[in-house]
């Protein structure tokens, strides 16, 4: 096909009437890398889980694990970059004198990626002027882990890395009276964003426990899609 017809063959499919789609780009390229629609994180799923199925359940072993104490999950954390924060055991809730045998020591898990727009096969006309809705979509394990064991944060970043163009975050609290054990979906869009987007930074960090054995908070499913709808529309 021609290049006008990779062009119309865009416009129709993404649903892109009206958005500015200069000549001089190279539309097979684009087309066939799909920038509109598509989860832009790479391996959503390191655990190897998915939201169509409940998070398995933790089994306590017969006897204590040897060994050093685990502070991170076991998955392939390609294309995420992963950190480690062990926080100090917390002792304010124990009453003056009492002997404490043992105590868990919890540690957040932090992993984040970095989403290159243009790389991804946006260009900047429709990133500038049309905005495209940009949907953020991840699940947590629900648990009675511990209050705080999820937080999301989510920035639309100036072709310099720096520059925050706008950003989401949040952190709910668990309620630790009700067990379900389901997924909990989190999701924003941002809309309205204003011109000068080129990446999106991904970043969430899960709480763990160690107490005689190891206790994950579980994720799946994180994604980033751009929505070809104009943003505040």
């Amino acid at each position: 096909m021609s290049a006008a017809e990779w062009k119309r063959r865009c416009e129709a499919e993404w649903g892109l009437r009206g958005a500015p789609m200069p000549d001089g780009l190279d539309w097979k390229t684009i087309y066939e890398a799909k920038p509109l629609g598509r989860n832009l994180l790479r391996n959503p799923a390191p655990l190897g889980l998915s939201k169509a199925s409940p998070p398995p359940e933790n089994e306590l072993p017969d006897a204590p694990p040897r060994g050093p104490p685990r502070f991170q999950p076991e998955g392939d954390f390609s294309a995420w970059t992963t950190s480690t924060e062990v926080l100090p055991y917390d002792t304010s809730g124990i009453p003056e004198g009492v002997v404490v045998c043992a105590l868990p020591q919890f540690s957040w898990f932090t992993l984040e990626q970095v989403v290159d727009l243009k790389a991804e096969g946006l260009w900047e006309e429709l990133l500038d002027g049309f905005q495209p809705e940009v949907v953020v979509q991840d699940c947590y394990e629900e648990s009675q882990l511990h209050q705080s064991i999820y937080q999301l944060q989510v920035k639309l970043l100036a072709a310099d890395r720096s520059t925050v163009i706008s950003e989401h975050s949040v952190s709910p609290t668990e309620d630790l009276s009700v067990y379900s054990h389901q997924w909990k979906e989190v999701s924003h869009v941002f809309s309205g964003y204003g011109p000068g987007v080129r990446y999106i930074h991904f970043l969430h960090r899960l709480k763990n426990s160690f107490l005689n054995d190891f206790f994950p908070t579980r994720f799946t499913d994180s994604s980033v899609v751009i929505r070809a709808v104009r943003s505040g529309s």
